[in-house]
């Protein structure tokens, strides 16, 4: 006698077998549902609780077929051992996400104003902007940002950050930010004369960044009134080393940076 299966659902309206995927801590995964992206900090008895970037937490219920990793449906199981351990976390304050590939580089971007900016943004904030597919350019100067903003023609789709030195209102560099219309583009700035200010003093082992008198080079002045050699470059160097993390930089620089990240990554 012919043996026929319990499953009478013809094989092409059967779905497709989806990996089973550990819920391992770091793990980022997106709920399709609610559209909610994050990394893995806790595994239960059936449920799974994300964070996303924003340090907020949802827990999900660990059904089959009920998450996406890097766009493919899987279904996210309990590793053995009982759950993982709370991830480290990024530079940024971010959580580490371990063995994480870099997204495929979005159309938006982000400009920074100087090179030690740059270097800066990418020591702290490198592993979030690999993760959310952001590409940081830096400027050489901010004079002629209406035009740079035009030329790239920022959409929807490819938004543009720029971050600027010394932005305070009445500047010259005030003036130019608000030059820039466009609704897919966003300026910033922080308040200080050069990113070095945006280091804490108590990471760089002095008390205060001294004050230089106006219409002297800046960095220049910070060397001879701190003995510092004068070799900007050499000293930038120095300083740079001495960041570990998001703690060692002054608020007004870690809210300009993560607003423009939020910017260009947001829908």
């Amino acid at each position: 006698m012919r043996q026929y299966s319990a499953d009478l659902t013809p094989p092409w309206k059967r779905p497709k077998p989806v990996p089973e995927v550990p819920a391992e801590a770091g793990l980022v995964v997106e709920e399709p549902g609610t559209g909610f992206c994050g990394a893995v900090i806790r595994c239960e008895a059936g449920t799974v609780t994300l964070e996303d970037r924003f340090g907020k937490h949802r827990v999900f219920p660990l059904e089959p077929r009920g998450f996406l990793l890097e766009g493919r449906v899987v279904t996210l199981v309990r590793p053995p051992s009982g759950g993982p351990a709370r991830p480290t976390r990024t530079a940024s304050g971010s959580v580490a996400v371990p063995g994480a590939r870099a997204r495929v580089a979005r159309a938006g971007r982000i400009y920074v104003e100087g090179r030690h900016d740059a270097e800066l943004v990418e020591k702290v904030w490198g592993d979030d902007l690999r993760v959310e597919g952001v590409v940081v350019e830096y400027l050489e100067g901010v004079d002629d940002l209406p035009a740079i903003v035009a030329e790239f023609a920022p959409g929807p789709d490819a938004k543009l950050g720029v971050l600027v030195d010394h932005l305070v209102p009445g500047t010259k560099e005030w003036r130019i930010a608000q030059a820039v219309t466009s609704e897919h583009a966003l300026v910033v700035g922080h308040p200080y004369i050069d990113i070095w200010e945006a280091v804490k003093p108590s990471a760089v082992g002095i008390q205060s960044w001294p004050r230089v008198p106006h219409g002297q080079d800046w960095k220049t002045g910070v060397c001879r009134a701190l003995g510092w050699p004068e070799n900007t470059g050499a000293v930038w160097q120095a300083i740079l080393k001495r960041v570990g993390s998001y703690k060692d930089l002054e608020p007004e620089l870690l809210g300009r940076v993560e607003e423009l990240i939020d910017f260009v990554t947001v829908s």
